[in-house]
């Protein structure tokens, strides 16, 4: 009896340890990670960003924020351990050490008719023919009897005195700290057990196994449906114009469930007729297009509407619960496009490429979903080459502020940010008839986008130029770099709802052949995770090049500190093709700015195999050469011009690149305007 009520007493104390043990790490953990993100979190806060409130600290966005399910858990969680430590505080007992003098009401030392005088008046008071409550005589036979005993045998009292005990010296005994009810099988409660046993042991693991491969099966790693994925890939084609991007965009399954009222159709109605010169009708026959446009399934049809809402920054035609469909479209295309872009790059040609014309199309899809800006502005008019998608993702800048400015000469976004602070705030006060806080707000954002180079390095290791089937390396260096001080950074993004960290894409291709050779997804937030990657590489190559271990030491040091000074190391094999001449162009494409864009080209020579034996990836350090000429000799070659199809014709032959590398190194040609270029 008395071990029961021991364990009944310790099981609150169980049930707060087991608590416990998740729950302090796994808070730790969250608090930690909301400190990081907060730190790491540098947004712009030019006037514009301030007023969309998207990053302002209020109680009500606070309290959003934090009413996560997982945080309502772990607070639930908390408020039960408190309630824990408060019932062991007041109704825990202290384990009683067994005294027959304290039991009999006695002092020790005691005369042995005391001792009988003081049990015949417990007998009377706790004897079960005295008094017929059965506490009374459980407590008569486990207590009063076993003190009497103790006091009066001469056996029992030595054993006490020797072990503290009158049944002499006790066992180790081992308890389940559990409600005692829990654990007399006997009764009832046995059928309580049973199932406690039943549903922790089996049912609980079964629950969270079915759950898991339920979604598991629904869901890839990236939260994205299996069934978007299989979407996207059966309708991808080498030739995707980035028009057609939107609509393979919007054909998601997680679109496909966005709820469909009767309620929405006016509105619609009205953002269709707004927004339907950037849906690529004929506007001679806006009818039958329009009657076309809208057979179509009513989730893929109010997706494509609500994505052309947020492109052309229509937001007041939206109704409440379009804002709310709204919200959940835009919060799902970053993730849905980064899978699109996945889809392009994954190998579909027979040795392995991937597609170059539909990568650049959701790059530029993406940049002007996040910067809210028209697909159509990317076309060359009034003079822009390159169109003015870039000069809007500024703040307080529109079409009327750019035609204004064009008068001074300034027709491309790269003259403009050539200008010096002085000359630019002169033309934006003077020419566009901007504020001075207008003006700083165009230059903090002047700043803090970023600036793209690229150091690329095709390598030969262990073997001198490039032969058919050789492992080819590629160790490209790509540096960052803005007017401020920052490396991660989140864009300038004041029309886009939610936080948005920036991504780059680093891809070598044969812009002739409209091949993907080698893609990457590069950054710049995670600044640990690039030393280790980069300290693990450059160890890697130079113990395949044999070298020693304080030259190993030197290199990784240096590329630690290219990493920590806003580089980001890529390095890649692949296997090299046939004989011939290639021209490829290594591209590195931002994901949340327009304008930002880099590419430079490279020139490779692959030779007819003349060594012996045949190198597999098994192999795999045996590297390639770049043609060895010196770079004046090298005749000016233009890749075929992969342009937006929102280029015209007419300005083909001006965006041209004539960079050439030589002896394994690639020269920059400096940022493009934007990377809207499709195959010729």
């Amino acid at each position: 009896m008395a071990a029961s009520e021991e364990n009944s007493a310790l099981f609150p104390i169980f049930i707060l340890t087991m608590m416990a043990l998740p729950l302090v790490p796994y808070t730790l953990y969250k608090l930690f990670s909301s400190f990081v993100k907060e730190t790491t979190s540098i947004h712009c806060h030019c006037s514009v960003c301030s007023r969309s409130g998207k990053y302002r600290k209020s109680i009500y966005k606070k309290i959003i924020n934090f009413s996560t399910y997982s945080n309502l858990t772990l607070v639930l969680l908390w408020v039960a351990m408190a309630g824990l430590i408060y019932h062991i505080k007041h109704t825990t007992h202290e384990v009683q050490v067994f005294d027959p003098f304290n039991i009999l009401g006695l002092d020790s030392g005691v005369s042995e008719s005391d001792i009988k005088k003081a049990y015949r008046r417990l007998s009377i008071q706790y004897h079960p023919d005295k008094n017929p409550d059965p506490e009374a005589h459980q407590y008569f036979i486990e207590y009063i009897s076993k003190a009497y005993q103790a006091l009066t045998d001469p056996v029992s009292r030595e054993n006490y005195e020797k072990y503290g005990h009158p049944d002499g010296k006790q066992g180790l005994k081992v308890g389940i700290a559990l409600p005692e009810f829990l654990l007399n099988i006997d009764g009832a409660s046995g059928g309580i057990l049973l199932i406690g046993i039943v549903g922790i042991c089996i049912l609980l693991p079964l629950v969270v196994a079915v759950i898991y491969l339920t979604r598991s099966a629904k869901y890839t790693g990236n939260y994205v449906m299996h069934q978007t994925i299989s979407t996207y890939y059966y309708f991808m084609k080498p030739s995707l114009a980035p028009s057609k991007v939107v609509e393979l965009f919007t054909k998601a399954a997680e679109y496909l469930d966005l709820p469909v009222r009767r309620i929405d159709e006016e509105h619609l109605q009205r953002l269709f007729v707004l927004v339907r010169s950037e849906l690529n009708l004929d506007l001679k026959n806006i009818r039958q297009e329009q009657a076309k446009f809208l057979k179509q399934h009513p989730a893929i049809v109010k997706t494509d509407l609500l994505i052309q809402a947020q492109l052309n920054r229509e937001f007041a035609a939206l109704s409440p619960t379009l804002q709310r469909d709204f919200r959940h479209v835009v919060e799902l295309a970053p993730r849905l496009l980064e899978e699109l872009m996945k889809m392009a790059l994954i190998p579909h040609h027979p040795h392995g490429y991937g597609w170059l014309r539909p990568a650049i199309g959701v790059v530029e899809l993406s940049q002007n979903i996040i910067q809210a800006v028209p697909l159509s502005t990317r076309k060359s008019s009034g003079g822009f080459s390159d169109g003015i998608a870039s000069f809007l993702q500024l703040p307080h800048f529109s079409e009327a502020v750019v035609k204004k400015i064009a008068r001074k000469k300034v027709r491309t976004f790269g003259e403009f940010q050539d200008l010096s602070s002085q000359e630019r705030n002169d033309l934006l006060i003077d020419v566009a008839g901007f504020s001075a806080a207008e003006s700083q707000d165009v230059e903090m954002v002047l700043e803090m986008m970023p600036s793209i180079t690229i150091d690329v390095n095709c390598e030969t290791e262990g073997e001198e130029g490039i032969q058919e089937g050789d492992i080819v390396t590629m160790y490209a260096w790509v540096t960052l770099k803005r007017g401020s001080v920052l490396v991660g950074s989140l864009p300038h993004a004041p029309f886009y709802p939610f936080h948005k960290e920036e991504n780059f894409w680093l891809l070598l291709a044969d812009s002739a052949s409209n091949d993907v050779w080698i893609s990457q997804k590069i950054n710049y937030m995670d600044e640990s995770a690039a030393i280790t990657a980069a300290s693990k590489a450059i160890q890697e190559s130079q113990e395949g090049l044999g070298a020693s271990l304080k030259e190993i030491n030197a290199a990784v040091k240096e590329a630690v500190a290219k990493v920590k000074s806003g580089s980001r190391l890529v390095m890649r094999k692949f296997q090299a093709p046939a004989e011939g001449n290639y021209n490829l162009t290594c591209y590195c494409l931002c994901d949340s700015w327009i304008g930002c864009d880099t590419k430079e080209t490279l020139k490779l020579k692959v030779l007819r195999r003349s060594r012996a034996g045949t190198r597999t990836v098994a192999s795999a350090e045996e590297g390639s050469a770049v043609e060895d000429k010196p770079e004046d000799e090298i005749e000016e070659e233009y890749d075929d011009d992969i342009e937006s199809e929102y280029s015209d014709d007419d300005d083909e032959n001006d965006n041209k690149r004539n960079g050439v590398a030589a002896n394994g190194k690639s020269h920059i040609e400096g940022n493009s305007s934007d990377s809207e270029e499709n195959l010729n």
